[in-house]
């Protein structure tokens, strides 16, 4: 009886190690990997991410972490070159009108939420992010339908922060 208790002990002693590691790894900054880092460590250790196309060949990996994303960007050999956080004032300045979709993923990745406006035959995209006014602010960039281009852009409260939510997800 003594022996299965230990053997219990000794097998949840190593699923709590398991969890453990795994947690500590999904929860390392992504900016914390050392310039020079291969993309094959770099996805090993912080996962998959979205992948864009860098216009010298190399390779941006995109990583959301609630309301902030960090950028990887990568040579064309596939060694890491710098990586900062992009959901910032700073970043969201140089979305402008007539810029791609395409260009606006690269440069902010992945939004928080997406909604038509089927009157004005466009989409909103939405980016969650600690801003001036606190933690209840979201960028928004309307694409329209017809060109796949930004028409607009700005910041704006987080409609989740009207309703009661502390906006802290």
């Amino acid at each position: 009886m003594m022996k299965r208790f230990e053997a219990a002990l000794r097998l949840i002693a190593a699923l709590s190690l398991v969890t453990a590691t795994a947690a500590c790894t999904l929860m390392r900054p992504p900016a914390s990997l050392p310039p020079g880092t291969s993309i094959a460590d770099a996805r090993q250790t912080l996962g998959a991410g979205d992948e864009y196309p860098l216009p010298d060949g190399g390779t941006r990996l995109s990583f959301p972490r609630g309301k902030d994303t960090y950028m990887l960007d990568f040579d064309a050999s596939g060694h890491l070159v710098q990586s900062q956080q992009v959901l910032n004032l700073q970043t969201f300045a140089t979305i402008q009108p007539g810029m791609p979709q395409a260009e606006v993923l690269t440069r902010l990745g992945r939004p928080a939420w997406v909604f038509p406006v089927g009157y004005q035959k466009l989409q909103v995209m939405n980016y969650r992010f600690g801003g001036l006014e606190g933690d209840c602010m979201v960028f928004q960039v309307s694409i329209s339908n017809a060109t796949g281009n930004v028409t607009e852009a700005g910041t704006g409260a987080d409609p989740r922060c009207s309703v009661g939510d502390s906006g802290k997800n």
